[in-house]
């Protein structure tokens, strides 16, 4: 990995496209500390030494960097963006007209991206609302007797809500810049990014608790386990042969070339744990538009306790659906077979057409099932063990943070050696 980087640095367009996303990223861990206008940076200082981080606040807190808790320009971080990127992936399931602009190819998907960043702006005003009002309040870090905002006059109430909503499109627009001119997948560099830089905090507040040289131990080792679990499990893949007919084509004979279609032990990456993690918000969220005391006090109890069974059953059950969810709408094992057939291929031993798409399905599904539940486990057996030590409340990330992590990094890293190759071969053909 150091070494396609050290030769991605020496090649002058991959150097200006790290450079360029390195800024970017700059730019988004800027934008995560710089409080928000009526904010007291003193009071919230003073808030989060005593504050629980563990359930789903503390996976959105992670997400967004730290940024939630301090309300900050970017507190929102790209949550809106997440989940609006799932209604639409929804929507196209069972509306038509957004299922035929999907198909219509680049068109159509720039049609989708512009509905998805106007629900996103949408999101963000809800969220902000209801993120202010929890502050107003003095519930947004249980147990802060500090007034976070010393000011609450509507005016100043609707600068903030205005300021946090246009973070979260600014952060959508960083994400895109650096998946056009940058390098890797935007949104999901800049959860990387929030990430990574949450753990060394965190590796330091264990250290200073009692019998922290211990625990810290006990994750690094679980960590290493659980990273060398993740990099196994995500470069695994299924190769199905395929075998191409020779094919006359005026005097010139096509095909006969032997190939596969590697289909990935765990075929939708991290996507199902960030979609997860965002459903498992709506409710925290819903609960500060409709307080209804008996649905506030079950949200309360059982879906924001990073330590409640039921908290961590919802949790692993949304993963194992969003795998296949993702998968289903990702891979269509017909429009494949279709595709072989058309150009003549086949695999070994089976019909070409429906077989083919019957048996690809077949296959798919199987591999998607061991993939699920390996998402699910890595994702909530870290926080199931951390809460049998009375450990959870320090440790918030655990597996899901690992999961993005070495995920979002094998994806970049694989795209810039993708990139050198290419490179290497413009060279060589000249």
């Amino acid at each position: 990995m150091l070494t396609a980087f050290g030769r991605a640095f020496r090649t002058p367009d991959l150097r200006k496209k790290l450079l360029f996303t390195l800024a970017i990223i700059g730019v988004y861990r800027l934008g995560s500390v710089v409080p928000g206008p009526g904010v007291s940076y003193v009071a919230i200082q003073e808030c989060l030494k005593t504050v629980d981080k563990s359930g789903v606040y503390g996976l959105v807190n992670l997400f967004s960097g730290g940024a939630l808790l301090k309300l900050s320009i970017f507190a929102l971080g790209i949550m809106p963006y997440i989940t609006s990127s799932i209604i639409v992936q929804l929507l196209i399931v069972v509306i038509p007209r957004l299922e035929q602009l999907k198909d219509e190819g680049q068109s159509g998907q720039a049609k989708l991206t512009q509905y998805t960043r106007y629900l996103t702006v949408a999101l963000a005003i809800l969220q902000s609302t209801g993120i202010v009002a929890l502050a107003k309040s003095g519930n947004l870090i249980q147990g802060c007797q500090q007034k976070i905002i010393p000011d609450q006059s509507l005016f100043r109430i609707g600068v903030l809500v205005v300021t946090l909503t246009a973070g979260t499109a600014v952060i959508m627009w960083l994400g895109e810049l650096v998946t056009d001119r940058g390098v890797g997948n935007g949104m999901s560099v800049l959860i990387f990014t929030s990430i990574i830089s949450s753990m060394p905090s965190q590796g330091g507040q264990i250290l200073h608790q009692n019998r922290g040289g211990l625990l810290l131990t006990a994750v690094i080792m679980l960590a290493i386990v659980v990273i060398t679990l993740v990099v196994f499990v995500e470069q695994a893949q299924r190769r199905i042969p395929v075998q191409y007919a020779k094919r006359m084509i005026g005097r010139r004979m096509y095909g006969g070339t032997s190939t596969y279609i590697p289909l990935k032990v765990n075929q939708a990456g991290v996507i199902p744990v960030i979609f997860a993690s965002s459903l498992l918000y709506l409710p925290s969220l819903l609960r500060n538009v409709w307080t209804d005391p008996t649905f506030t006090k079950y949200v309360d109890r059982y879906l924001t306790r990073g330590d409640h069974p039921i908290y961590l059953a919802t949790y692993f059950f949304l993963i194992i659906f969003f795998t296949y969810f993702y998968v289903a709408i990702t891979f269509n094992p017909v429009e494949v077979a279709d595709n072989m057939k058309k150009y003549g291929g086949f695999v070994p031993g089976i019909r070409p057409g429906r077989a083919t798409a019957e048996y690809l399905d077949y296959i798919l599904s199987r591999i998607t099932s061991f993939g699920a539940l390996y998402l699910g486990l890595v994702a909530v057996l870290p926080l199931l063990l951390f809460n049998l030590t009375a450990g959870a409340n320090r440790i918030p990330f655990g597996g899901t943070a690992v999961l993005i992590v070495v995920g979002v990094g094998l994806e970049t890293v694989k795209q810039i050696e993708s990139q050198l190759m290419l490179r290497n071969y413009e060279g060589f053909l000249r």
